[in-house]
């Protein structure tokens, strides 16, 4: 694993500790050599995680689309700033930098971003893991309705299985560096 691709708000929330979380995340990538791919972004979360990587000595590479430019919302001093034209071709681009994936607390598009990088894993589209920082609880509703879906026979055991949960920082990265490819499960019931 060189590269985690993180995923998370824009805005910094109501809880300091997402963005305790999110200086953790940049930090300790930095301090084990990992790199880190995000969106792109200056603000909230976001750039809270590029900050605290790029002031450990670490690499950030972030995707950005062209019309968030064009908002003034990308982060100016990063290791490389990759413009795409649209969100589709941000997240292809973000997953091809990356070997892993974290969520930390985040919004429709953090959700969008899991929810799609979890589907190719489990399609078989990639084999990197793909984990959740439950940060302070934030994510316990979304685990509540992953069980739902498992125990209304919409999704498989096994499919279930694919998010790796952590509520600390270290506990993620340590999960990631530690994940091995799962067996093919057939898609269908």
């Amino acid at each position: 694993m060189q590269r985690v691709c993180v995923y998370c708000g824009s805005s910094f929330g109501n809880d300091e500790r997402f963005r305790a979380a999110a200086e953790a995340v940049g930090a300790e990538c930095a301090r084990r050599g990992l790199g880190v791919v995000y969106g792109g972004g200056s603000v909230g979360l976001m750039g809270v995680v590029a900050d605290a990587a790029l002031a450990a000595g670490g690499e950030v590479i972030g995707v950005i689309p062209r019309k968030l430019i064009t908002l003034e919302k990308e982060h100016r001093g990063l290791t490389k700033l990759i413009e795409t034209e649209t969100m589709h071709e941000r997240k292809r681009v973000m997953m091809e930098h990356s070997d892993a994936f974290l969520a930390l607390p985040g919004g429709y598009g953090t959700l969008e971003e899991l929810f799609e990088v979890l589907a190719w894993l489990q399609l078989g589209y990639h084999r990197k893991p793909v984990g959740v920082v439950n940060i302070a609880g934030y994510y316990d509703g979304l685990l509540t309705f992953l069980d739902h879906m498992e125990s209304s026979a919409l999704l498989r055991k096994e499919n279930r299985a694919l998010p790796l949960v952590s509520d600390t920082v270290e506990g993620m990265l340590n999960l990631l560096a530690g994940w091995t490819v799962p067996p093919d499960v057939e898609k269908w019931l």
